[in-house]
């Protein structure tokens, strides 16, 4: 199958193509004699007569530190009748702006394969969506009260809070039992961010690693083990977080079994789930989901090769 390509990223030139998983679909889309296309979420334009254009760039990709692409001319496409398959692959923040993304793409999925289904991802962020798998998370309280966190953290201790449209694990932060910088951080909290925030108490398991698990059209497919740095609590690789082979224990899998055929039936193609000490789900991540290049180098699996065959099934299925 030869298919045409609009990837909606991040520019280009910024990735670190030794562990982007974006940059790992387009390597794979290339071999699969795909032509693939790069554009950035701010040249969006739905016109007066309804078409979604977006200003593309053909680009060629080549595993080569410091000269891992070739860019063409730019063009206008037409993303409902120019292309086959439309990747969002920016990173959050989740915001307006996400969410408007979202919308415009959502007019076009009568035409064009959207992947992940703009839908769905708009209606399930990485730290909302979750919760409606509570039985197998810890404790989780979502506010912006200083006074219900304190009542919290004098039944469970020391906490995490982060804010709930966050991605790669920045501006989380440990509150001791004690609760000493607690008023503090949540004025920062509250005047950074409009939305209430996640707060869960502190998992001493997270040394053992926070373990991300990817599955495709809702199945398993691989799955590495992120440990935190020296000094670190945060095992996000963003964060200097080191990746280790691991296997999924009898819990990880009850979990992806419970979520896994409802992710397929959203049109939510590549997902990436994390898990706390082999028990405790996180969170599920389908904005832009990541880990892939890891998890092949550890595995010896070709995680980008799945999900294509995944999306050209859904598009033979159209």
């Amino acid at each position: 199958m030869t298919l045409r390509v609009a990837v909606q990223m991040d520019p280009i030139e910024t990735i670190k193509i030794a562990g982007d998983s974006s940059f790992a679909l387009m390597l794979a889309a290339q071999e699969r004699g795909y032509e693939v296309f790069e554009y950035h979420v701010e040249s969006l334009t739905l016109d007066e007569d309804d078409r979604l254009y977006a200003q593309a760039y053909p680009v060629t990709v080549q595993r080569v530190e410091g000269d891992h692409f070739t860019k063409g001319e730019a063009q206008r496409l037409d993303l409902g009748r120019d292309v086959d398959v439309v990747l969002m692959r920016q990173d959050p923040p989740f915001d307006m702006g996400y969410i408007t993304a979202t919308h415009l793409l959502e007019r076009i999925k009568s035409e064009t394969l959207v992947v992940n289904d703009p839908e769905s991802v708009r209606n399930a962020p990485e730290k909302v969506m979750v919760l409606d798998y509570r039985r197998f998370m810890p404790p989780t309280l979502v506010t912006r009260s200083v006074d219900e966190v304190k009542r919290f953290m004098a039944k469970h201790g020391a906490v995490v809070v982060k804010p709930i449209h966050g991605n790669g694990g920045k501006a989380i932060f440990r509150v001791p039992a004690d609760g000493d910088n607690l008023s503090a951080l949540f004025e920062v909290f509250n005047q950074t961010w409009p939305e209430p925030h996640m707060v869960q108490p502190f998992l001493p398991e997270v040394a053992e690693g926070d373990k991300r698990i990817v599955l495709i059209d809702g199945e398993v497919t691989g799955a590495i083990n992120r440990k935190p740095g020296e000094g670190e609590f945060r095992s996000n690789l963003a964060q200097g977080g080191s990746a280790e082979a691991t296997e999924l224990t009898e819990r990880e899998r009850e979990i992806c079994d419970a979520m896994g055929p409802e992710l397929k039936r959203l049109g939510l193609t590549f997902v990436g789930i994390d898990v706390i000490g082999g028990k405790y789900l996180t969170e599920i991540n389908v904005t832009s989901p990541t880990g892939i290049v890891a998890i092949d180098r550890f595995n010896g699996t070709d995680t980008p090769g799945k999900i294509w065959d995944a999306i050209e099934a859904r598009l033979a299925n159209l």
